[in-house]
């Protein structure tokens, strides 16, 4: 699978699952049978202002539609994270290609090509799927022009997972009981940096993750353990101390 590196709070990179074809393209059928009931939802509400009041309030609606219809990936993506509805069910979202939040420009950019990506007035465009089937970071036009992609926000390994999984006696003791100052997504980081240490075999995640893991809990690594056995550790007393083994 297309992954990109993303640079964390913490300083340490990780990298994601770019979004597919497949993921576009349902977040964008999503988005668009939300539209479709909108303008239902609109049509409805024109024939009974016309009926009713006057053409001008019917024409209000339709155009209110309309600016909703034209600004809503914009919206979104600038509200909501670099994400539209569709995009939050599917769980991918808009990042930079360095990793960092898009900046206004960007979002801005990807949405005045969307006309040139999708076509006139939903569809997927021949330019958007021949884009993404065939770049290498799964690009739009619009994407291309703003260096941006879409990525799963889907964590390979769910929350509930991460250091949850390991048997520990009864008897046991946690040697480093300030993990307590710790979080779910600190330690979800940490099972993200054991699993890219497993799986590729580069050391220097481990180092850069144990170094920011000592600092931030100000604890030194034992004589005799070394950092990759400090961070299986620290999950397994992050286990204990939050599993209620321990009250």
């Amino acid at each position: 699978m297309d992954s990109i590196r993303i640079n964390t709070a913490q300083n340490i990179d990780i990298e994601y699952e770019i979004a597919g074809l497949g993921e576009r393209i349902a977040a964008r059928c999503v988005d668009i049978a939300g539209f479709a009931i909108l303008f239902i939802v609109f049509w409805i509400l024109t024939i009974i202002a016309s009926l009713s009041f006057s053409g001008t309030a019917a024409m209000v609606i339709l155009i209110f539609y309309l600016v909703i219809f034209a600004f809503y990936d914009l919206v979104c993506e600038l509200t909501m994270n670099g994400q539209t509805f569709g995009k939050k069910i599917m769980k991918i979202k808009v990042v930079s290609l360095d990793g960092t939040q898009p900046t206004f420009g960007q979002y801005l950019i990807r949405w005045l090509f969307r006309m040139i990506d999708f076509g006139f007035p939903f569809g997927w465009g021949v330019v958007a799927l021949v884009s993404v089937a065939f770049t290498k970071n799964h690009q739009r036009l619009g994407d291309l022009l703003a260096k941006t992609t879409l990525i799963k926000t889907t964590p390979r390994t769910q929350l509930n997972q991460v250091a949850f999984n390991f048997s520990l006696p009864e008897n046991y003791e946690p040697q480093f009981k300030e993990v307590m100052h710790l979080n779910d997504r600190d330690v979800e980081l940490i099972h993200e940096v054991l699993t890219g240490y497993y799986q590729t075999g580069n050391a220097d995640l481990i180092y850069a993750m144990a170094a920011k893991i000592k600092a931030h809990l100000f604890v030194s690594i034992p004589p005799g353990m070394n950092e990759l056995q400090f961070l299986e550790t620290v999950l397994k007393d992050y286990n204990y101390v939050t599993s209620g083994i321990n009250v």
